[in-house]
């Protein structure tokens, strides 16, 4: 980073300029700041210490409340700090901090999203090898793969951000130090280096994005077979909180950074950072826990405590009411078709102690997933 020498600090946008402004802008920002802190709070602290909830899905949850943490207390005390002390100043490191920060926490925030979509489309369609393909030791890699990726990542555009000679001043057009608005800073076309990164990134989260959009045309394909109104709407109770998540991320960053130059301004980019950088980190708890049982149970303490196998959990929800429609959707269409009786030359007896012998298998099934017992089912 060679620039260090030349430049001591950056300038940051302000939000207001009169000492009012300013402490309705620090309050404002402090009152997000506390409820994202709260929500994501709450949600950790309850996946933590509930059994109930050490699945993978709220595994993945934890992790995401933990970059949805880190995203909100990277850009906002800093902002907060600035209004109330009527400065505008960020150091250099700082600002290649925070920089570092921002790129890490929003990639591992994508990344582990992704992941998430993943995890849904195997409780959905792939029920019975949910315990195998989803164990304890493949969600601890894929959140490790998550985390270090975004860690590389950062470091890369870091390096190279702050490796480019910067001459057109100090000011940054943002509440934070943001690549692009640094960018602008440059003095000549080395610059373009980065832009090919960014270029690169875009592909990259493009391709992470049509991976989700055809893992939930899978969920949403397997979710519509399911002959049972009540299974229908628990599997899509579980998928529906994601995709919001999803949906509220991608569109703010698509719209921040995609948007066309004849729209950018300074007034309309500062919305939009606020929109990425701010909205997610305090909705997503909320998203989350709107429909969520289990996890207002958790938050609420009112559950009966039980210390069960974390893989009872996931077969009693989802994956287990897939895995028991099917089962009894075969069984009704045995029962009803008396084509499969003459094929098989069955007798009256023969046929009513096949028909047990399947209802017998469903109550096997049933029991093997209380226990947690993937080996029996398969």
């Amino acid at each position: 980073m060679s620039n260090s020498s030349s430049l001591n600090e950056f300038l940051l946008l302000a939000f207001a300029d009169t000492r009012e402004l300013q402490l309705l802008h620090f309050s404002l920002f402090l009152g997000i700041y506390l409820a994202a802190l709260l929500g994501n709070g709450l949600i950790i602290i309850a996946v933590a210490c509930d059994h109930r909830l050490h699945t993978p899905m709220y595994f993945f949850l934890l992790n995401l409340s933990l970059l949805d943490i880190g995203t909100i207390s990277t850009t906002v005390p800093k902002s907060m700090a600035n209004s109330l002390w009527d400065t505008r100043a960020i150091s250099y490191w700082g600002c290649a901090a925070q920089v570092f920060l921002v790129v890490f926490l929003l990639t591992g925030e994508y990344s582990v999203l992704t992941v998430m979509a993943y995890d849904r489309y195997v409780a959905i369609c792939r029920p019975l090898h949910y315990g195998t393909i989803m164990g304890s030791r493949a969600c601890v890699k894929m959140a490790a793969a998550a985390w270090g990726t975004s860690f590389l990542y950062s470091v890369m555009h870091t390096v190279n951000t702050f490796s480019i000679p910067l001459c057109q001043g100090n000011t940054v057009d943002q509440f934070f130090c943001e690549i692009p608005q640094i960018l602008k800073l440059s003095c000549s076309d080395s610059y373009l280096r980065e832009v090919g990164l960014l270029v690169v990134s875009l592909c990259l989260v493009f391709g992470c994005f049509i991976f989700i959009v055809l893992s939930y045309v899978q969920i949403f394909t397997a979710v519509l077979r399911i002959p049972s109104e009540q299974g229908r709407n628990k599997a899509f109770s579980m998928c529906l909180p994601h995709l919001a998540v999803v949906s509220l991320f991608v569109s703010s960053d698509m719209f921040a950074y995609l948007k066309p130059p004849s729209l950018s301004s300074p007034a309309l980019d500062l919305a939009v950072s606020v929109l990425y950088a701010l909205v997610p980190p305090t909705l997503n708890p909320l998203i989350y826990s709107m429909r969520n049982k289990e996890l207002k149970d958790a938050l609420r303490k009112d559950g009966k405590r039980e210390d069960l196998d974390n893989r009872l959990v996931l077969f009693n929800s989802v994956p287990r009411k897939v895995v028991e429609q099917i089962l009894l959707e075969t069984i009704s269409k045995h029962r009803k078709e008396k084509a499969w009786k003459r094929q098989h030359a069955l007798t009256k007896g023969k046929w009513k102690a096949c028909l047990t012998n399947l209802i017998a298998f469903h109550h096997k099934i049933n029991a093997c997933m209380h226990k947690g017992d993937f080996a029996g089912i398969l």
